[in-house]
C-alpha cells in the first residue's frame, strides 16, 4: 500500500521509500522516512493534493510524489 491509497483518519507507517527523485529525496528532509508515523487527513477537490499529518504537523503531497511511499497499517490511537 502506498500513500496515495490510504483510508482517511487511519494511522500508518511508512516502511519503505521507492524513489531517488529530488524531490522525494526533500521530503524525507521533512520527516518522510522509514518508521515514521503518518495520517490521512484529506485529499482536495479533484483528490490531488493529498494532504497529510506527519509529527503534529500537516503536510500536501502531490498523488505523483505519494505513491513512492510504501505503508503499513499500524494500531496505535494516538
Amino acid at each position: 500500500m502506498t500513500l496515495d491509497s490510504l483510508q482517511h483518519g487511519t494511522r500508518y507507517v511508512i516502511d519503505a521509500v521507492q524513489c531517488a527523485d529530488p524531490v522525494v529525496q526533500r521530503l524525507m528532509v521533512l520527516g518522510l522516512v522509514e518508521g515514521a508515523e503518518i495520517e490521512f487527513v484529506s485529499a482536495a477537490i479533484g483528490g490531488d493534493p493529498l494532504e497529510f499529518r506527519l509529527y503534529g504537523t500537516s503536510i500536501s503531497l502531490r498523488r505523483e510524489h505519494a505513491r513512492y511511499f510504501s505503508v503499513a497499517a499500524t494500531d496505535h490511537d494516538g
